[in-house]
């Protein structure tokens, strides 16, 4: 009998991965990741994981399959939220799901789980995973999941072809509605549970919150750009080679403060991200304000007003070498091939058209259409025929 361990976050997912499991004749541990003892940047009266916790207890008692509790804060707080801190600082913007899964759950959760015998570690990703022979190798692809609402592929964009031959997404063929059913019959206390809205197992912290109780606040100015401002009329050089193209394309506006006129206040720049809209506190404008720059070192934010503002928008984006990640690693390429695939930025945002360009130095990822709010730090995610092939931290 395979030994499958699965990380039990005391939500309704991992509880119907955990039974469906079960079900198919798997020998089935849960384990509870407990990320964080931190109390003071929780933003309820509860205790942020004990909740999570004793639901995922109550859930392997109804299913009669052994659980433990891990205590991983120590090594949470090393690779996510000092990593966290330091790219908000320089004016990033990470994304803390991509980097627990690919630091925690699929690296130290699964050595703990592989020193416990197991065979797979299994998690509640709306995902699949499919094994091919390719070469006379087997090749495991992941794959959306077939709840086009839910599909979590992109969270998982970091993993390896090793971690991936280790894991089961047992609820990736259903839909969420169909999860909950499952969960019901089977008299799971998660079944009515709402999905968790805060960081990866941590609980119910939410990211500015928590950003604003380790960052130092400093006062600094926020500075509207026009729409007609004269750097978004500069003119498009005559170019030698595609590679000049893109980089000029990839290349954002560099603003300084002569660009705009200055709107209002704000407590640090790195509190804001390109795009956000909320928490800018500055009216009188017609259209929402939104950010388009944030300029960490003088502690400036620009904006620009509605959601189709030039500054937004980009169609090139780069990705370093060191940044670039291939699960299809018989698929990476070399130096001057393109590939045509469809890509996203963000979650839950639909895939578009695009070109990937292999240069010497990185990848270039030039979008058919713009992209807005393209923001240094976070996760660019490739795929093709609804298989996720590679990703990259943006430039």
């Amino acid at each position: 009998m395979k030994r499958v361990i699965v990380g039990l976050s005391g939500g309704v997912d991992s509880s119907v991965t955990a039974y469906l499991l079960k079900e198919q004749g798997y020998e089935v541990i849960g384990l509870f990741m407990k990320n964080w003892h931190d109390d003071s940047v929780t933003i309820s009266n509860e205790c942020p994981w004990l909740e999570d916790s004793n639901d995922a207890l109550l859930v392997a008692e109804k299913l009669k399959i052994p659980f433990q509790v891990v205590d991983l804060s120590e090594q949470y707080k090393e690779r996510i939220v000092d990593y966290m801190f330091d790219e908000y600082e320089k004016g990033r913007t990470p994304n803390p799901d991509i980097l627990c899964n690919r630091e925690i759950k699929f690296d130290v959760f699964m050595d703990i789980a592989l020193d416990l015998g197991a065979d797979f570690v299994a998690t509640g990703h709306y995902c699949r995973k499919v094994e091919e022979i390719i070469d006379n190798k087997p090749v495991y692809k992941l794959l959306a999941g077939k709840d086009t609402n839910k599909d979590q592929s992109y969270f998982l964009c970091q993993l390896s072809q090793n971690q991936l031959s280790k894991s089961l997404f047992p609820i990736g063929e259903l839909t969420k509605p169909e999860v909950r059913a499952i969960a019901k019959n089977a008299d799971l206390i998660t079944a009515e549970k709402k999905d968790s809205q805060g960081l990866c197992f941590i609980g119910k912290v939410r990211l500015p919150e928590f950003l604003q109780q380790k960052l130092q606040s400093k006062e600094g100015e926020i500075v509207q750009v026009s729409n007609t401002a004269d750097l978004y009329q500069r003119e498009q050089p005559k170019f030698n080679s595609k590679e000049e193209e893109l980089d000029f394309f990839a290349t954002k506006y560099q603003y300084n403060k002569l660009d705009g006129k200055v709107v209002g206040k704000h407590l640090g720049a790195h509190y804001f991200t390109k795009g956000q809209r909320k928490g800018l506190a500055v009216g009188g404008t017609k259209e929402p304000l939104f950010v388009i720059e944030t300029d960490v070192r003088e502690n400036v934010i620009y904006v620009g007003e509605g959601k189709h503002h030039k500054g937004l928008f980009r169609s090139v984006l780069f990705v370093s070498n060191e940044e670039e990640h291939w699960i299809r690693e018989d698929l990476k390429l070399k130096n001057q091939e393109s590939l045509d695939v469809e890509a996203r930025i963000r979650y839950r945002q639909p895939l578009e058209k695009a070109i990937l360009h292999k240069v010497e130095n990185g990848i270039f990822v030039e979008f058919q259409n713009p992209q807005s709010a393209i923001q240094e730090g976070q996760f660019v995610a490739w795929y093709q025929n609804e298989e996720l092939l590679g990703s990259g931290v943006i430039s």
